[in-house]
């Protein structure tokens, strides 16, 4: 199985409208700094990783700090620095680890990142991947020239031009190194000129895409080297199935083998001496990631209205939900109703506050137990063609993955489930992806 560790761009809980994501939460006293720029911290997830022999580490992109209605989401919330950078350093004090950074195809121009990227991967050796993000938060754009937003449809037609732009770039000098001009023209995009690095050790960086709709799924599989899916949330691996096969089936009509795009699920693994233990750690690591701020933040996505003057312990809002697109568009007013609904019915039938159906309504971790039965599940996953791997969120971060990489890995080797020494240099090679045709 292929395993990576992943990062996000901010502390504390990402809020959705039915789901707590699984993330760090730096206040935890076994987080070590508090600093979001402490290189130290990322040097040790980085090394931990290699230890465990990982194909790669993925840093998220925060291009503004997340808010809602004017308030920043969680008083735990600090911003990261920028990825690329970081993982440049990190470069120094690695030699196998693959080095992936999301950056937004939004906002982002192909020249400018190609370049960086083309940096990373000469700079490691070959160890480079892109995590292609789309955005659509208006707010992000008024950071930048551009402003605003693009619409949905326009968002993936710009993401799929910048990957093909850029991989004009990456081969317009040849094997041999020798430079030649590039011209791209496109709906999107239109330059010309020189590109001012040779071909890449691995010849593209890898790229990565995240998503689980029509259109992610779409674009991984006509663009993309590796698809991150949270069909895992929760721990659905019947979910996890059927989307590894609806992927793995759309690869043919691009002229694509089913190991030319490795699908990896989110996942957050909680290890216990026993499985009483296992779960008595996962839900205090839930309690911690949902503030009393954030749990009504979650209710603001679902109501579509400033619900800041409730009380988090007390009882969900009486009133209907009302359409606000901004909190959350891909949800249309009779979706709202329905949660809301099924949100008071749980509420009445247990006594929950706010916070406490929050809690019992968001996703689970995807793998509890102990080290014994989390490498089994694990394993067997990806024997039934659930997953080619696992994305690790670790808690805290970044001494969480150690536990992990002590009494997991030994166990999955001892399965015959992972390697036990890289056998390549390269991404591409600890991937299993061939290095792209030159297309010059």
């Amino acid at each position: 199985m292929h395993l990576a560790a992943h990062l996000s761009a901010v502390d504390g809980t990402t809020v959705r409208t039915d789901t707590v994501r699984t993330d760090t939460v730096r206040t935890d006293p076994r987080s070590g700094s508090r600093s979001p720029s402490d290189f130290a911290s990322f040097e040790r997830l980085a090394r931990t990783a290699e230890r465990g022999l990982f194909d790669f580490l993925l840093l998220d992109e925060g291009l503004r700090l997340p808010e809602q209605r004017g308030r920043i989401r969680d008083p735990d919330v600090v911003g990261r620095p920028e990825p690329l950078t970081v993982l440049n350093a990190l470069a120094t004090v690695t030699d196998r680890l693959g080095l992936a950074a999301t950056a937004d195809a939004t906002f982002h121009e192909p020249y400018e990142l190609a370049r960086r990227l083309a940096t990373l991967d000469h700079l490691s050796g070959g160890r480079a991947a892109w995590h292609v993000r789309t955005s659509s938060d208006a707010r992000t754009g008024e950071n930048f020239r551009r402003g605003g937003h693009l619409d949905r449809a326009d968002r993936y037609t710009r993401a799929a031009e910048f990957v093909a732009a850029a991989r004009e770039l990456w081969d317009s000098w040849t094997p041999d190194g020798t430079p030649r001009p590039f011209a791209h023209q496109g709906r999107h995009f239109d330059i010309a000129g020189e590109f001012t690095l040779p071909r890449c050790p691995q010849g593209h960086p890898v790229v990565v895409r995240a998503g689980d709709s029509e259109e992610g799924r779409e674009f991984a599989a006509s663009s993309a080297d590796v698809l991150l899916s949270g069909r895992w949330a929760g721990g659905r691996p019947e979910a996890g199935r059927a989307f590894y096969a609806d992927v793995k089936r759309r690869l043919a009509k691009y002229g694509r083998g089913p190991d030319d795009l490795k699908i990896m699920a989110s996942a957050a693994v909680v290890l216990g001496d026993s499985a009483a233990e296992a779960h008595e750690r996962a839900e205090e690591i839930r309690w911690q990631q949902l503030s009393p701020q954030n749990a009504l933040l979650t209710l603001e996505r679902i109501w579509g209205v400033d619900l800041s003057g409730h009380d988090p312990d007390g009882p969900l809002p009486d009133i209907d939900p009302v359409p606000d697109p901004r909190l959350d568009p891909g949800r249309t007013r009779r979706d709202r109703v329905a949660t809301a609904e099924k949100w008071r019915a749980l509420a009445r039938e247990r006594g929950l506050s706010i916070r406490q159906t929050v809690f019992e309504a968001g996703a689970r971790q995807s793998f509890v137990g102990t080290p014994e039965s989390v490498a089994g599940e694990l394993a067997e996953s990806v024997a039934r063609d659930a997953a080619d791997g696992f994305v690790l969120v670790p808690h805290p971060a970044p001494g969480g993955l150690d536990e992990f990489v002590d009494r997991v890995v030994p166990l999955l080797q001892e399965r015959g489930a992972f390697r036990t020494a890289y056998e390549g240099a390269t991404l591409r090679a600890h991937l299993g992806l061939a290095e792209p045709v030159w297309k010059g």
